[in-house]
C-alpha cells in the first residue's frame, strides 16, 4: 500500500490498455503503476511493491507473460498476479494456470465491473 491505497502494477505493451486499465484503477482508488515490458514490470515491481499484478500473457514475446510470472516467482513474490489473454478459453491449452500459481486470467478486453470485484475480493484477503 501507499498513502492508504493498494498499488496495482499493469505490465501490457499495449499503451491503449495501460491507459484504459489507468482510468478504471485510479477512479477505483488504487495507486496505478505500469511498464510496458516484462522486463521493465520486474523493476518497476521490485521499486513499487505492487498490491496486485495485471501482466498481459502475450507481449514483445509470445510467452514473455508467463516467463514475468516465473521470473517474480523465481524472486519469492507472493503477490496475486492476474494474466491479460486476447485469447480467453484457449489459453487453458497454452497456459498451466495452476503451476503458474496465477490468481486468475482476465480475457480483453476487460469489463471493469468484473476486473474490480476480483481486485477487491482478492485484496480484502
Amino acid at each position: 500500500m501507499k498513502n492508504g491505497k493498494h498499488v496495482i502494477l499493469c505490465v501490457d505493451d499495449d499503451p491503449d490498455i495501460l491507459e484504459s486499465l489507468k482510468v478504471v484503477l485510479e477512479a477505483a482508488g488504487y495507486t496505478f503503476v505500469s511498464a510496458p515490458t516484462a522486463a521493465e514490470g520486474l523493476k518497476v515491481f521490485q521499486r513499487a511493491r505492487p498490491d496486485l499484478i495485471l501482466a498481459d500473457l502475450m507481449m514483445e514475446e509470445v510467452d514473455s507473460g508467463t516467463g514475468f510470472v516465473k521470473e517474480l516467482k523465481r524472486l519469492g513474490s507472493q503477490v496475486p498476479v492476474y494474466l491479460l489473454s486476447a485469447v480467453g478459453d484457449e489459453l487453458s491449452g497454452q497456459v498451466d494456470t495452476g503451476a503458474l500459481g496465477l490468481a486468475g486470467v482476465f480475457q480483453k478486453p476487460i469489463q471493469a465491473k468484473i476486473l474490480l470485484g476480483a481486485l477487491g475480493a482478492k485484496l480484502k484477503k
